[in-house]
């Protein structure tokens, strides 16, 4: 491990941090194990499942009702099989088509999402089938991965299109890795690609809306290059990429060296970016004196326009809907329970679109956000307690440099631990996504996380002054970003030539990675619960738990 060992509380802790309840974790975890236990039996038939479901729903509401102890029992039964008649219910699988071989196609097809390409001939996205032939009824309602050729005369569909198109139409595999386009694929509910394929013509235009959503995305995009785009198109491109998602700009080098780096993420409309868009939002709404209510509203509207107009990708969605339901905790008057909020926003996700729970991103950034409230913050606590400077002075003593050295510290301490904490997730899950071990990560992280924030402050600002009519503010904001991004892209260049910074990795099997991160996050839940008591183990289980599965189920790329 290249963190410190962490500092053990003198016994049990009273921290903010701590003590937090999220009844619905009763919800979602069952959920996401009935889901899990779907995706391992491959049952074709829900009727079993949502059976059990019933009768243990049942069960419970009667044994809570006459308060006996087994309602959790049945509770977690019900969970289970929920679960698992959802994942059923969403993959949808007919048993003939495991067999069905490759063939040609002619579809009708309404544009769900469209996937940003280089390659101006081409269009890939993801679309439902609303006509087929005669042979291939079954296929109506599906979700299909499209890839196909245009003319010169023809602009790839917006979202909502119909159009007509005709390829090479093949099932996906049932259980594809994870870490490929078709595991990708897979988690988004889709069964079947049409590859090779042309676009024969539109059968119904967009709805206005997406119309006008396609203008504004235009206009932010001019708006993000104004001053910059002529003169650093590569900086340009990568402001583009950090604000609008559009990770297509950026070039290959870009990728491999941000890949290797382990700072991906920050080119993803995910929590990071949203979050800090949504704290600039309530921010402005507070300055101009909104209540509360409407502040709610207007600001979860706007984020959620600027959530739709880059494209409404999985993951904005999903980090919206964490904005949201925090938020909604402070208008409601209730204490800000970031925990409760979490899991509250993460079962609204899979009961919604269960199958995300299969995907790298919800994986990734569900386990992340856990390990930084659960772990990292009292972690953090617990350093400042130890590393308080000043502590034999009173505090009606301090002078101005007291103040200062003394937040110094509790913002240094904060800031390690929540990216040890993190760490011990992102070390898992970069192994079994991406078979990269990124021990640098930590520290490029430290540096990049707060210097990302300021990025995207810089482009929302550029934006404001843009759709405003303030063309030197936006040209002022995009420079000023531009030199923030030019300093993450040298130090990140620099961070992958360090000896030991990266290397390829995998596990021995994919059922190792997702052990050791069920594992993790029952460690996590389970240290949060006990307060990180010592005669509990302390802080020490995630950490033992991340260097086993390293040490025993690590295996180099090739062998």
């Amino acid at each position: 491990m290249s963190a410190e060992p962490p500092v053990q509380a003198p016994g049990p802790v009273a921290d903010r941090s701590l003590g937090h309840r999220a009844p619905l974790l009763w919800i979602a975890l069952p959920l996401l194990g009935g889901l899990a236990t779907g995706q391992m039996l491959g049952l074709d038939d829900v009727r079993g499942p949502l059976l059990v479901a019933l009768v243990a729903a049942g069960a419970a509401l009667v044994a809570a009702w006459r308060q006996t102890r087994d309602w959790a029992i049945w509770l977690i039964t019900a969970g289970v099989a929920t679960g698992v008649s959802s994942q059923i219910a969403h993959r949808a699988r007919l048993p003939e088509w495991e067999t069905l071989p490759a063939r040609e196609a002619r579809l009708g097809l309404r544009v769900d999402r469209v996937f940003h390409t280089k390659d101006a001939r081409r269009t890939t996205g993801l679309a439902t089938v609303v006509r087929t032939e005669p042979h291939l009824r079954d296929l109506l309602g599906q979700r299909v991965h499209f890839s196909l050729s245009l003319t010169g005369a023809e602009s790839p569909p917006l979202r909502s299109t119909i159009v007509s198109a005709i390829g090479v139409l093949a099932v996906l595999p049932r259980h594809p890795p994870a870490d490929t386009f078709e595991g990708y694929l897979a988690a988004a509910g889709i069964n079947f690609r049409l590859n090779r394929g042309r676009l024969l013509g539109e059968e119904a235009p967009a709805h206005a809306y997406h119309r006008w959503c396609a203008r504004v995305a235009d206009r932010f995009r001019a708006i993000l290059d104004r001053g910059i785009g002529d003169k650093r198109p590569a900086l340009a491109a990568l402001l583009r990429g950090m604000m609008l998602g559009e990770t297509h700009e950026l070039s290959q080098e870009q990728r491999e060296v941000f890949m290797q780096s382990g700072t991906m993420h920050l080119f993803a409309i995910s929590g990071l970016n949203i979050g800090v868009i949504a704290a600039a939002l309530h921010a402005l709404l507070s300055l101009a004196r909104v209540p509360p209510w409407p502040r709610f509203l207007l600001g979860i509207a706007a984020l959620w326009l600027f959530v739709d107009i880059t494209g409404a990708s999985p993951s904005a969605v999903r980090a919206w809907a964490m904005a949201a339901f925090l938020q909604a905790a402070f208008v409601l008057r209730r204490p800000a329970n970031v925990l409760a909020g979490l899991t509250a926003s993460a079962v609204a996700v899979l009961l919604v679109a269960p199958l995300q729970a299969f995907s790298a991103s919800f994986l990734m950034s569900y386990a992340i956000v856990l390990a930084l409230l659960v772990l990292g913050l009292p972690l953090g606590e617990a350093w400042s307690r130890r590393w308080e400077p000043w502590r034999e002075l009173p505090k009606p003593a301090w002078r101005w440099w007291h103040r200062w050295s003394a937040a110094g510290c509790r913002a240094t301490a904060t800031t390690l631990a929540v990216g040890v904490a993190t760490m011990l997730v992102s070390v898992v899950t970069s192994v079994l996504f991406f078979r990269l071990l990124t021990p640098g990560a930590l520290v490029a992280n430290l540096v990049l996380i707060p210097a990302a924030s300021a990025v995207t402050l810089g482009g929302f600002a550029s934006l404001l002054c843009g759709l405003v009519g303030l063309g030197f503010g936006a040209s002022l904001c995009n420079h000023a970003a531009a030199l923030v991004l030019l300093g993450i892209e040298r130090l990140v260049q620099g961070s992958v030539t360090l000896p030991g910074a990266f290397f390829p990795a995998r596990f021995a099997a994919p059922w190792v990675g997702y052990s050791a991160l069920a594992l993790l996050i029952a460690t996590l839940l389970a240290g949060y619960a006990w307060s990180w008591r010592r005669e509990r183990g302390g802080w020490w289980p995630p950490f033992i738990v991340v260097a086993l599965a390293l040490l025993l189920g690590l295996r180099p790329v090739g062998s």
